[in-house]
């Protein structure tokens, strides 16, 4: 009843702001298009695998090709991310070009023509049991996977709009995936960190490279982060050194003295491959089962990708079962408040709600408090909130 009713409010489109955003999107295409044909060497259809895959690895005899069974060199995102993180520019700028294309297509051009004509508002379809880990996925549109942290995933945030007379207000759980690690792995200094509300990735800095809390370098803070979010993916130490721009050496470093200092991490690390291997499945904290396929493969690549995903699974799914329940709290008790609200959207760790503009403070504390109270750990869940005229500016 509650994902209905979400797929029935829908929300508001400016389908103005994403023509506009299509228009630019298409030539900054082909002015991407023109620097990658330069690095080639030659012109090729950036849309065609085959070629594609022929300039990469017959022509400029990069590492680490392999045939599909038809023949042809495979190019999808992950061979072209390991090539890109080990600092190819080619494999790196055709990434950023189908980001792009598939914004473009996906988002800018797609949603326009799946709003509601009448009422500018699109509505996506909800589903429980696509992934494995729990979280809520979304089709037809998929509004999942609208990137939160690069400057055309905000663009697009910004089509999404209120009613005239109304404002947005999203409401996030801070670091949710980062405080449940510090509690499946009880990591102490983690969770003295978040009890007393310090900048958690200053304090990794601190702990890790044993430098004072206070003043802490940006550039020494950002590496700390880096390693904070990129450990619970199980980020190699080249991916590690493309994002922060440093050499892989010093990146593996930087994740030994990680493990280093926090070995409890480690230790959650095993134990939950353990688990895995041994039932075919791990539990978030609150209980539930997540099963992970592939977990006793023979192929070391396969494999390795199960370990990952055991790995997160109790953290991601453990962020899924919260915010489910405060769902479920925030639609019980939403009503007795009064307030002219709805809740819209679930994407992650964020919910967005559509409120009368003089109530949108009021909205903001209610759902703070409720989403803070939806479950008890030892860490704090901490909610931050935003109000907007459009869902950029609230987020």
């Amino acid at each position: 009843m509650i994902l209905k009713d979400m797929e029935q409010a829908g929300v508001k489109l400016d389908a103005a702001e994403l023509r506009r955003m299509s228009a630019d999107f298409g030539s900054r295409m082909a002015e991407m298009e023109i620097e990658i044909h330069q690095l080639a060497g030659r012109s090729f259809n950036l849309g065609s695998p085959k070629q594609l895959g022929e300039i990469l690895f017959d022509e400029m005899n990069l590492p680490g090709g392999k045939r599909t069974k038809a023949g042809a060199w495979g190019t999808d995102s992950s061979v072209l991310q390991e090539l890109a993180d080990a600092g190819h520019e080619l494999p790196s700028r055709i990434l950023s070009w189908r980001q792009l294309a598939k914004l473009k297509s996906t988002y800018a051009d797609a949603l326009v023509q799946q709003m509601d004509a009448r009422t500018h508002r699109v509505h996506t379809s909800f589903q429980m049991a696509i992934t494995t880990t729990g979280r809520l996925s979304s089709n037809d549109p998929n509004l999942q996977n609208i990137p939160i942290r690069t400057e055309e995933g905000g663009r697009i945030r910004r089509a999404f709009i209120a009613e005239e007379g109304y404002v947005l207000v999203s409401a996030d759980y801070s670091q949710i995936e980062l405080r449940l690690l510090a509690e499946v792995a009880d990591i102490g200094p983690l969770k003295e960190a978040f009890r007393l509300g310090q900048d958690i990735h200053a304090r990794t800095a601190s702990e890790v490279f044993g430098l004072p809390l206070e003043n802490m370098d940006p550039l020494t803070r950002r590496r700390a982060k880096a390693i904070n979010f990129g450990i619970i993916y199980g980020i190699s130490a080249f991916g590690l050194a493309r994002q922060l721009g440093i050499p892989a050496g010093e990146a593996r470093r930087y994740i030994d003295a990680y493990f280093a200092r926090y070995p409890g991490i480690r230790d959650y690390m095993d134990r939950t491959k353990d688990q895995a291997k041994r039932d075919g499945y791990v539990t978030t904290p609150l209980g539930r089962r997540c099963y992970v396929p592939g977990i006793n493969e023979k192929n070391g690549a396969r494999r390795g990708y199960a370990e990952r995903q055991a790995i997160n699974a109790p953290l991601q799914g453990g962020a899924a079962d919260i915010i489910k329940r405060a769902m479920v709290r925030l639609v019980v008790r939403l009503p007795q408040t009064g307030l002219d609200a709805r809740m819209l959207l679930q994407v992650h760790d964020e919910l967005l709600f559509e409120v009368r503009a003089d109530q949108a403070e009021a909205l903001a504390e209610f759902v703070r408090t409720e989403m803070e109270q939806a479950a008890t750990l030892s860490v704090p869940l901490v909610v931050e909130t935003g109000i907007g005229s459009n869902w950029a500016e609230a987020h």
